[in-house]
């Protein structure tokens, strides 16, 4: 790797670039979000993590609302999982950063990994194939002939009745789904739709443009086009960070880097208070101030790295959803509140749909903050969130030292 470096910035300066990259510094749309207005945010993110928690609201769903405010989420669904000939699909899923949605221009990019799942994404999905080694074609034969299914679909079909384990304490999938998954995995399948959630599986051909499927890149020229993509959705961000973005090795993403240094596309510098090099996007930008408030999600793109988001924001986070309840710190699904550039307080959410009501267990400020500032804002962000919602009421509990302020400006 080079080791010269040719600036320096400040911490500050650093964090309010990472923001504009993020699409935190731009103006609010001016009118009623479009699918345009949607699909704009996946410049800024280039991909939206999937998540099965539903606490609040699907984890793909939030970050567009933190960016652009109240939105239909129908536009976001019908640009992944919906196709007619006037409005083509125009995200996929695929493994990326975890389970994501991307462009589906971005798929071919990531070639080299569905060659490396192709016997499986994970060892218990390994022996599910050698435990059964007809059942990957006998799947694909029934997704040929019937289109479209879920795995409880395909399995009717096949008339299999393959019983969960007992013992697991993860997803217990049946051998058929697992399979799917492997498929999925392996760039065979992929999903045209979802039905409350749930995958619907179908041949990548029968739902992939013919430009994108006879693209094959080989794997250093995707890897390089991959951390390009990482460096823009940063701004600013260390090896690490742009390793992360797409779960990539180090072996992968160093040669990168410094083809896109010599290419002038990164800048080699230095932020203080960084133990290691920072790369700078040739056309980031750093404003001088970013305003405004947002609710993160746990796996809003801006913190899904945890580490990055200490370095940047002098913030420690951790989900809690797998911490016994007895030993949370602050709650089971956790909101960052961020306030004009800076992460100043944290919010545990839950949304009682059959109540009408948005639910804040505890609230809770970092250290140093203005309280009063902070409810302000905050207050108006869950009110516009509970809106967004559809829901009627915000009604805060007892944790958290934000607490009796937040519910009397609620109240």
């Amino acid at each position: 790797m080079p080791t010269s470096s040719s600036g320096s910035l400040s911490l500050a300066a650093a964090r309010r670039t990472a923001l504009a990259a993020q699409g935190f510094a731009s103006a609010p749309p001016s009118g009623t979000p479009t699918r345009r207005t949607v699909l704009k945010v996946l410049d800024s993110t280039q991909l939206l993590q999937l998540d099965s928690v539903s606490a609040v609201v699907r984890a793909h769903y939030a970050p567009v609302f933190s960016r652009i405010g109240a939105y239909d989420r129908a536009l976001l669904d019908e640009a992944a999982w919906g196709h007619t000939s006037r409005r083509p699909r125009q995200l996929i899923e695929y493994w990326a950063h975890e389970a994501a949605l991307i462009p589906v221009e971005d798929w071919p990019l990531l070639r080299w990994r569905m060659v490396q799942y192709r016997h499986g994404r994970w060892n218990g999905m390994r022996q599910v194939l050698e435990r059964n080694p007809a059942l990957a074609d006998d799947v694909l034969g029934v997704v040929k002939e019937f289109g479209s299914s879920t795995a409880g679909e395909i399995e009717r079909h096949l008339e299999l009745d393959r019983p969960r384990a007992k013992d697991n304490w993860g997803w217990n999938y049946s051998d058929t789904k697992v399979v799917c998954e492997a498929l999925f995995a392996a760039g065979e399948l992929t999903v045209p739709k979802r039905v409350g959630f749930q995958r619907h599986y179908d041949l990548a051909a029968n739902v992939l443009p013919s430009e994108v499927l006879s693209r094959e890149p080989d794997e250093a020229d995707a890897v390089r086009e991959l951390v390009r993509r990482a460096a823009r959705a940063h701004g600013i961000g260390t090896e690490t960070d742009l390793r992360d973005y797409y779960r990539l090795s180090r072996r992968q993403t160093e040669p990168a880097i410094a083809d896109l240094l010599d290419a002038g596309e990164l800048e080699r510098v230095s932020v203080a208070g960084w133990d290691k090099p920072a790369y700078l996007h040739a056309e980031a930008r750093t404003p001088r101030r970013v305003t405004g408030a947002a609710l993160l999600c746990p796996f809003d793109p801006l913190i899904f790295f945890r580490d990055r988001t200490e370095r940047l924001f002098d913030f420690h986070y951790r989900i809690e959803i797998y911490t016994p309840e007895h030993k949370r710190v602050h709650g089971y699904y956790v909101f960052p509140f961020l306030l004009d550039g800076e992460l100043v307080a944290r919010v545990d959410l839950r949304a009682e749909r059959g109540t009408g009501r948005l639910l804040v267990p505890g609230a809770f400020a970092e250290p140093g903050r203005d309280h009063s500032r902070v409810v302000a804002a905050l207050a108006a962000a869950l009110r516009d969130m509970a809106g967004w919602l559809e829901l009627d009421t915000v009604e805060v509990g007892e944790k958290g030292d934000l607490a009796p302020a937040l519910r009397r400006e609620i109240a």
